[in-house]
């Protein structure tokens, strides 16, 4: 009898998206926060070598531009990976803007925070954005927490 190779190669498995309380958000924050701001310098810092690419200065020398411009959006993506890994979505560069995903009955919402903030007091419906921003206090009595298939696993 011959035996036939049945190996399978497993799919790698769909990264599951995180979805925050407010507490966990609120815990996460001064972390994100401090990413946040250092995307924000290194964006600036991008956009500026940028312009200077386009538009150089008598004493810039472009090999060094360029050098600089490329390890400094090296620098923003590696930043942008760590952010992303915590599982919050940067809205707004310039901003600073943040959007935690939440779970509130039975949706998905946005627990919402942007640099110069104190802490997360706002929330918006995931399609109305920063104009949508409403107090968070209207969730806090019934309560943000995670979809009901994640929090019977």
């Amino acid at each position: 009898m011959t035996r036939r190779n049945t190996r399978t190669v497993d799919a790698p498995e769909k990264e599951e998206r995180k979805f925050f309380t407010i507490e966990e958000a609120r815990r996460a924050l001064p972390y994100v926060a401090r990413v946040v701001k250092d995307i924000m310098a290194c964006y600036s810092y991008v956009l500026e070598l940028r312009e200077r690419l386009e538009i150089p200065r008598p004493d810039d020398t472009t090999s060094e531009l360029k050098r600089d411009y490329e390890h400094g959006m090296e620098k923003l993506n590696t930043l942008l990976e760590e952010i992303q890994q915590v599982g919050v979505e940067l809205k707004d560069f310039e901003r600073g803007l943040v959007d935690f995903p939440a779970w509130h009955d039975g949706r998905e919402v946005c627990l919402c925070w942007h640099v110069g903030e104190q802490t997360i007091g706002a929330w918006h419906e995931v399609d109305a954005g920063f104009a949508g921003r409403q107090d968070i206090t209207l969730l806090e009595p019934v309560g943000v927490g995670k979809r009901e298939t994640e929090s019977s696993n």
